[in-house]
């Protein structure tokens, strides 16, 4: 079940919102928002329900052991561990078994090992790494264990960040279950504003921008030129951007408006001038993870330059491979991580901070070559791809049929895309604009385009045309 189907938008979520707007105690409101929860994911995911509540259990007991355990060491330890094992195990059989039996048989010439036949869990790679943040900061000592089972479960299921994040931290998140107070008319109205934001990032940008991206990749290699290629890039570049911080602002109004708050994940992170900015401004949840979880406990930057580049290397290898079980996605964390170990070894200081205007074209350049060995089918594609937007006159014979593949309203949203992915906020960040920027912020002009804004979501979504949110499938 989608943000933007018809069933959320017109059944789904007017009835929760009526019915958990009157429980206004928060005791009585979690108990109805996991019920709620718990439809949402058995709807969109009946087959592996039960998965997602032995998870729950399992981390929930783990949880009170770690805590009651809290006094010998060892113990302690060995539940945290269990934890782990038990988070980790359900997200590598699930989502990356076939991945390791194809690249066996790959090394491994004239054996065909049995393959899994199992579909993706809906946000599986958001649960696990969401229940580790619980397991892990509980045994470091950050917080009580949650004794009642039922707002632990709310936390690992709340429907808003269910399917794509953000990934929030129980340290983050746990007194709000307790101590929040029922949203006021002005926290309503914030989430509702938000919400629509996020669903006309998604409908009206991302899926437009969607359907010529996907044609352009999934067209013949020979055919495609140097126009196409950069055309593919581009558009696949904003969609991604767009539909996933059009889930995120969706997921953060919805939240708000039953009183809890969300944490940002992105901040116009195609404005940044270098791709260790970059990483500081996009899926800025995933980032905070891997690192208080993985790159600090492997040293972080207190052992060494070589130590700290390795860890690095291994970060980003790691990020790429949650994104999906494919070498493809581990080549883009590699690439990732490249980049940042040449900008930590003097680049960014040297060059890229200095020079404001090679820094932004860097790192345009940089995500959106990126983009194309995420968006690509085989790392061998990338490369094609990349080559012929680097080569053009190479293929400057190849007739793509541009003009016929890519209707009016793709190059309407690319441009509403390019202005609204940072342009737009510096322009009313100057000393001339901000009055104008804060007078329109809830005022009745606001108001009329969000209505209209909403009215256009609603004939698009009637029309069949959305898609469901690409980050779901990670």
């Amino acid at each position: 079940m989608s943000f933007s189907s018809m069933l959320f938008l017109w059944v789904f979520f007017p009835i929760v919102l009526v019915i958990g707007y009157l429980c206004r105690r928060p005791k009585i409101q979690n108990v109805f928002l996991l019920i709620a929860s718990l439809i949402f994911y058995a709807w969109g995911d009946i087959h592996y329900f039960p998965l997602l509540i032995v998870l729950i259990l399992a981390n929930y007991l783990l949880g009170l052991a770690i805590e009651h355990f809290s006094d010998r060491a060892t113990l302690s330890k060995l539940m945290m561990a269990l934890s782990i094992v038990v988070n980790l195990g359900a997200l590598g059989y699930y989502k990356y078994a076939n991945f390791f039996l194809n690249t066996l048989d790959k090394l491994l010439p004239g054996v065909t090992l049995p393959r899994v036949s199992l579909a993706l869990p809906l946000g599986i790679s958001f649960l696990v790494f969401q229940a580790m943040t619980y397991t892990i900061d509980l045994y470091r000592g950050r917080f009580k264990a949650q004794k009642n089972a039922l707002d632990f479960a709310l936390y690992m299921a709340f429907f808003p960040r269910m399917s794509s994040g953000p990934i929030i931290r129980y340290v983050e998140f746990g007194d709000q279950l307790s101590n929040r107070i029922c949203a006021s008319r002005q926290q309503f109205a914030g989430g509702l504003r938000r919400l629509i934001y996020g669903l006309g990032k998604k409908v009206i940008i991302a899926d437009i921008l969607g359907i010529a991206a996907d044609r352009i990749f999934a067209m013949d290699i020979s055919g495609v030129n140097g126009a196409a290629a950069w055309a593919g890039a581009i558009f696949y570049t904003l969609q991604l951007y767009y539909d996933f911080s059009g889930y995120t602002d969706s997921a953060i109004g919805i939240a708000q408006m039953f009183g809890f708050k969300f944490p940002e994940n992105f901040d116009y992170p195609y404005l940044s001038k270098s791709v260790t900015e970059f990483w500081r401004r996009w899926h800025m949840t995933l980032g905070t993870w891997f690192r208080e979880y993985l790159y600090i406990p492997l040293g972080g930057n207190r052992k060494g330059k070589i130590r700290t580049y390795v860890n690095l290397f291994i970060v980003f290898a790691m990020t790429g491979l949650w994104h999906g079980a494919s070498w493809n996605f581990v080549g883009w964390g590699v690439y990732n991580a490249f980049f940042i170990i040449i900008e930590r070894m003097g680049l960014k200081k040297k060059v890229l901070d200095k020079h404001v205007v090679i820094g932004h074209i860097y790192g345009i350049l940089t995500f959106v070559v990126g983009w194309v060995f995420f968006r690509a089918d085989s790392i061998g594609q990338g490369f094609k791809l990349v080559k012929r937007m680097f080569c053009p006159w190479l293929y400057a014979d190849v007739n793509s049929r541009i003009g016929t593949m890519i209707s009016t309203q793709s190059w309407i949203a690319c441009i509403l895309g390019i202005l609204g992915a940072g342009v737009l906020a510096e322009l009313f960040k100057t000393r001339s604009l901000q009055p104008v920027a804060a007078k329109w912020k809830n005022s009745i002009p606001e108001a009329v385009f969000l209505a209209a804004m909403l009215f256009v979501v609603f004939v698009l979504t009637a029309s069949g045309s959305y898609n469901a949110f690409i980050y779901t499938r990670f």
